[in-house]
């Protein structure tokens, strides 16, 4: 049977994108069992309440939801475990250097399937303020508006 190819996005964080301002992004591979695989290619997922912590010179990805696959038997996998997550040395010891600055945490943006791998996409975030998320939609509905009549005008509707 011929490898998978392409990406397949399984979950994505739409919420952190909202909540944080990234600042750096990193694609790292993650330790898994067999049924979580399986049902992360059934598509079932969640990275609400998801983030990164560093355990002995190692990053761990907790709070990531994977339901017990249906078909398993008493070989499934608890739901909320912690999960190691590949990453090249250098990349670790980046991201350790970032996170000591305060307010700034590891959050995961979207797990997906790369060539038959299994990779979560992290960012290192920092939390906004609530005037921040403001001024952000404020920009995000200018721009929709700006777009929006320069398409109208493009048709010659103006």
């Amino acid at each position: 049977m011929p490898r998978e190819q392409g990406r397949k996005l399984v979950a994505s964080n739409r919420k952190a994108y909202h909540d944080y301002t990234i600042l750096d992004t990193y694609e790292a591979g993650m330790v898994l069992t067999g049924t979580e695989v399986k049902s992360l290619r059934a598509g079932r997922s969640s990275l609400v309440d998801a983030f990164g912590h560093e355990q002995n010179g190692e990053i761990y990805l907790h709070g990531m939801h994977i339901p017990e696959y249906t078909q398993g038997t008493w070989t499934n996998h608890e739901p909320r475990r912690p999960r190691k997550l590949l990453l090249h040395r250098e990349e670790i010891h980046k991201m350790l250097g970032k996170l000591r600055d305060d307010g700034v945490t590891l959050v995961p943006l979207s797990v997906y399937f790369q060539n038959g791998y299994a990779k979560v996409e992290i960012g290192v975030a920092k939390g906004k303020k609530s005037y921040d998320k403001r001024q952000d939609m404020a920009s995000r509905d200018a721009q929709r508006e700006i777009n929006r009549a320069m398409g109208r005008r493009a048709k010659g509707m103006d």
